[in-house]
């Protein structure tokens, strides 16, 4: 058995339809869990409770942690560690392996140009120090010999029908394709990675099916030679035939936006991802399983030709 916690979520999500390849047996885990395969075994649950995760994994032989909380600095810092402590006390009691899915908040804002396994932690913002500490807590645990895990990090992402989760599908896609200029942050001129969600799910199946992956970091695969703000906008309105119009938000404008907005609010603190380089290295991952990310071009265009034709 293969079980998704935080199953309804765009990695979740490519996760359940990439797990197939490996196992028949696949159990799908949240609130409230549909089907993405025929015979996926539905578990709803509550992953704030110990005893709904050591249910939930309960018979699993690897458990993937790909929830996805609001982003709100005041749950991430009440939420994720109980969630994280919840998954590492039931993997350990079941003798489950953990793959952790994560993000790069917690790396030193000096070092994003490029980003690789090894870049140094330093976060700088509140959300990171969150992801810092239970990335910490798990490793801990990996170190202590009490559990066998990994943790696979990716980008920003974006994907085709990803729904509030990625800035680029709300901000660039979405207003390009209603007839409203893109939005950007910071500075259009600074290159931008992101990593397509159907990558890093056929990528996060791939490591937890990999007995030699365990123990260790790794970035999900991610096109290289990222283009820059000005250029995602130009590519985007170019796949979707409409003109190449932006604005751009700097961070004093997102502060004055985020006291009338909940999601500008949370952004002013990351803010410092969009004013230099953001570079994702995966070429520890591509060398290691032969794998060739999806360029970018290529999932603009699966974008457009899904969600907006």
């Amino acid at each position: 058995m293969q079980t998704i916690l935080g199953s309804g979520g765009a990695i979740g999500l490519e996760l359940a339809k990439a797990l197939p390849d490996f196992t028949d047996r696949i159990r799908l885990v949240s609130r409230n869990p549909e089907k993405v395969n025929p015979t996926d075994e539905l578990h709803p649950a509550d992953l704030l409770q110990a005893e709904a995760v050591d249910a939930a994994v309960a018979g699993s032989d690897i458990v993937y942690l790909t929830v996805g909380l609001p982003y709100n600095t005041e749950i991430w810092t009440t939420k994720w560690p109980l969630i994280m402590d919840h998954t590492i006390a039931a993997c350990k009691k079941h003798a489950c392996r953990l793959v952790f899915f994560d993000n790069i908040y917690m790396y030193d804002p000096d070092h994003l140009a490029p980003m690789d396994e090894n870049t140094p932690i330093r976060p700088v913002s509140k959300k990171g120090k969150v992801r810092a500490s239970i990335s910490s807590r798990l490793m801990d645990a990996v170190k202590a010999g009490e559990l066998e895990a990994l943790i696979a990090r990716s980008a920003d992402f974006y994907g085709p029908s990803v729904k509030n989760t990625s800035v680029l599908t709300e901000t660039v896609f979405n207003n390009l394709a209603a007839g409203k200029p893109a939005d950007w942050m910071g500075s259009l001129n600074f290159q931008h990675s992101f990593t397509y969600t159907p990558d890093a799910g056929k990528a996060t199946a791939l490591l937890g099916n990999s007995s030699d992956a365990f123990g260790q970091v790794w970035h999900l695969p991610t096109a290289s030679q990222p283009p820059t703000g000005r250029e995602w906008i130009d590519a985007i309105a170019g796949a979707l035939g409409v003109p190449s119009k932006s604005r751009v938000a700097p961070k004093w404008l997102v502060r004055i936006l985020g006291l009338f907005n909940p999601i500008m609010k949370e952004m002013v603190e990351m803010m410092y991802q969009y004013d230099r380089d953001y570079i994702f290295d995966s070429s520890k991952f591509e060398s290691h399983f032969n794998f060739s990310p999806t360029p970018y071009a290529e999932g603009i265009r699966i974008i457009v030709e899904t969600d907006y034709r």
